[in-house]
This record gives C-alpha cells, structure tokens and sequence, in this order.
C-alpha cells in the first residue's frame, strides 16, 4: 500500500474528469474498487472512466444495481460491476466475479466493502466522501507495485480537473451514485 492521495472534486462534471484521467492512465487490466454512500458519484466517476479506456459514446454507462455486472468494449475491455444487492459470498461467487477478477480487463466495483480488500490482490482502491452538496473527497490508495507507479501519475494530471471546461462533459453523464 502507498501513502493515499486525496483530491476534491467541486461538481459531477469534476468527478467525471477524475475517472477519465484515471482510465486514460491504464495500459493493463486493473480493479478498481469503490466505496461511498449512495449519490456519493460512484458512478460518475466509472462513466468518466469508462471514457479514459476509450468505451465508445454510443454506449451509456449506467450501474448495473439490478443486471449486478455490465461489460463494455474499449481500448481494454471493461467490466462494471455493483455488489450493493449482493449479501453472501455464495452470491457473489455466483455472478463469476473470480473469473472476472482473475482476467486482464479494467473492472470497476461499487460497494466494494461487501468484500475484503485482500479478495481483489493488486487493486487501486477508491473512497469517496461527500463533503459538501457538490464538493466530494477522493482518496485514492494503490495496491501492488504497479498501481503504485499509476497512481503517481494520476496525482500529477489531477489537477487539471479544475481546469476542465465543464460544458463538453455534461452531456456524458447521468445519474446514479
């Protein structure tokens, strides 16, 4: 594990930005994991990432609560998965999320503190907190040498989500946590 790196994001057009720097970032597979109560932007942060992994914009990304797991073509292929119904680990060995851990995709998994962190190896771990009606904390935190290496890199272009002309998101994202 590294030191974290905390950043604020000030709207959900921010927040987006935030996964799109990160996915743009990735060369390999990745898990992702991410933990935040509901409306927190769980999930306008996997829909920014699935942009940075090149997930075409004919595809709307939306959390997969009821479907459990949606799976998308792009520069990696890239999976999305919502472990909030889920309450047994009987059921989450039933939707195949070993196998899906085990590959080389980018998986993205909400609520992921249904699980312990040791069942993802090697995973850059994601902990969002509202901290204001807009305004949400990231704290990111790497696991395994190379989300280490990726998670430098992140904290250098974070920055520029502040930066971002917010117009050209908007129409990206919709709703959900």
């Amino acid at each position: 594990m590294t030191d974290p790196f905390t950043i604020t994001t000030a709207s959900l057009e921010q927040t987006f930005e935030l996964g799109k720097i990160v996915g743009q970032r990735l060369a390999t597979g990745i898990v992702i994991t991410l933990v935040g109560d509901l409306g927190s932007g769980k999930t306008a942060f996997v829909q920014g990432l699935a942009r940075g992994v090149d997930v075409p914009s004919d595809y709307y990304i939306t959390s997969p609560t009821y479907t459990l797991i949606n799976d998308y073509p792009g520069r990696l292929p890239f999976y999305h998965i919502d472990l909030y119904r889920l309450t047994t680990v009987a059921d989450i060995e039933e939707i195949g999320l070993n196998d899906i851990l085990s590959g080389n995709f980018v998986t993205a998994i909400e609520w992921a503190d249904r699980l312990q962190k040791q069942d993802f190896g090697d995973h850059l771990a994601v902990r969002i907190r509202i901290t204001d009606l807009d305004d949400r904390e990231f704290t990111l935190i790497a696991y395994g040498r190379s989300n280490k290496i990726l998670l430098k890199e992140i904290e250098k272009m974070a920055g520029s989500i502040h930066e971002t002309d917010c117009s050209k998101i908007r129409r990206h994202i919709g709703s959900g946590s």
